[in-house]
């Protein structure tokens, strides 16, 4: 499982024109689900998501966590990110999980945060989605379990 993390100071996301998720200060992860992901490796990324150290503290190092300063949590699907890309000038979508399992996976991720984190927000599964954001920093990790 992949997640594109970036540090926000607001993001959200549209589906044909209605905003369906939307945070302030915290993090934008657009997430992939891959074939052998299963929910033990959405659980360690979700523990990577709230802990991962990127808000600056008050010497202006990274050493905040989004628990840390009860950031918002905006989480995106998206399986181009689990695309291989290693030749060609084509992408391959074969390391990306069949739908179903992504699905499957992004929800189970989505509930689980919205236990344990206050604000959680998402896109639209398989929509076609616009996201908006203003990244702070800018401040982005890929983060792979």
């Amino acid at each position: 499982m992949k997640g594109l993390l970036q540090r926000v100071r607001s993001a959200r996301v549209e589906v044909a024109g209605e905003v369906v998720g939307a945070v302030d200060q915290g993090l934008l992860v657009l997430i992939a689900v891959e074939p052998e992901d299963t929910r033990a490796s959405a659980d360690k990324l979700l523990h990577k998501l709230l802990n991962y150290r990127v808000f600056s503290d008050a010497d202006g190092k990274m050493n905040l966590s989004l628990a840390d300063v009860g950031g918002g949590l905006l989480l995106v699907s998206q399986f181009t990110l689990a695309a291989d890309t290693k030749s060609g000038l084509r992408p391959s979508f074969s390391t990306a999980a069949p739908p179903a399992l992504g699905e499957e996976l992004f929800d189970y991720l989505l509930a689980h945060a919205k236990q344990v984190h206050g604000t959680v927000a998402s896109g639209r599964f398989g929509a076609d989605m616009q996201v908006h954001l203003v990244n702070d920093g800018p401040v982005t990790f890929l983060l792979q379990v």
